[in-house]
């Protein structure tokens, strides 16, 4: 049986358990449930707090799970990203006082307060940097008026609180993260894993994509076609009205309605835009 770990908490839990779901697994009723199996599938899940997850699956006590790519590469647990799930997007970013520094350089001798020690430090050190990495459980943004720290180095989403505090982000990220599906690298349930991982690529691509159906003129059917090509090819049917086909394709979600009106200034009529609830690429 795949035993998986799942964030037990928080808007990570949350978004996790609504991918689950919809890739087709069994979802908990109750969120003290610590251990859920879903027979049907052979897969058992464990609802575990996000920061523990890697380590966990790292050591061999579980085959997979999902967290941030952040608290993967902060805990130096021995498991590995094998696919991004596209949410729970952050950027941590450096924060300090106008003046103090300007790059990553300019932290060296310097005292950096964070939530992500072994992260910070990995960073550091891959610029050559020497500080004193201060860990802080919790928000970090008053380190610096309390005298704790000279840097911070923490999640920047509008970078509202920290102007409260007087203080402005520097220098390029230290790491763009979003919910991953992780796993030890030397895994033995790799064909289960797979399948785990296909199921959960089909929601991403179903969220990312929408069906479209139009009708055009057929001499205007390869015009269409360059605007709406599908993934491999559009669908083209003759309708009863010999001079039009009925096209159907996959189109970027993001791109529905200016697709819609480049379809219709050409011709395109009963132009129709459905979602799609789940898909195999």
């Amino acid at each position: 049986m795949l035993r998986i770990a799942v964030p037990n908490k928080g808007s990570l839990s949350q978004a996790a358990a609504e991918m689950l779901r919809e890739a087709g697994y069994r979802g908990r009723r109750d969120p003290k449930e610590l251990v859920l199996t879903d027979s049907d599938h052979d897969i058992e899940f464990f609802f575990l707090r996000p920061r523990d997850i890697a380590v966990y699956v790292g050591s061999g006590s579980l085959d997979g799970g999902i967290t941030g790519r952040d608290l993967l590469l902060d805990s130096g647990a021995a498991a590995v990203e094998s696919m991004a799930l596209g949410f729970a997007a952050s950027t941590f970013r450096y924060a300090a006082r106008p003046g103090i520094a300007a790059s990553v350089k300019d932290i060296d001798g310097k005292r950096v307060a964070t939530s992500y020690a072994g992260l910070v430090s990995t960073h550091l050190a891959e610029h050559g940097v020497k500080a004193d990495v201060v860990r802080l459980d919790g928000a970090v943004e008053t380190a610096i008026t309390l005298g704790v720290a000279d840097v911070i180095a923490d999640v920047v989403e509008t970078g509202s609180t920290l102007r409260q505090q007087g203080l402005e982000v520097f220098g390029d990220p230290i790491l763009l993260s979003e919910a991953v599906l992780i796993q030890r690298a030397d895994s033995q349930s790799q064909g289960a894993l797979d399948v785990l991982a296909r199921r959960l690529q089909g929601v991403i691509t179903a969220h990312s994509y929408v069906m479209m159906d139009y009708d055009v003129r057929v001499e205007l059917v390869e015009q269409a076609c360059a605007l709406t090509p599908g993934l491999e090819s559009p669908t083209v049917s003759p309708l009863h009205d010999k001079g039009y086909a009925a096209v159907r394709a996959m189109v970027p979600r993001s791109r529905t309605n200016q697709l819609m009106d480049d379809l219709y200034d050409l011709g395109a009529r009963a132009i129709l835009v459905t979602d799609i609830s789940a898909c195999r690429l």
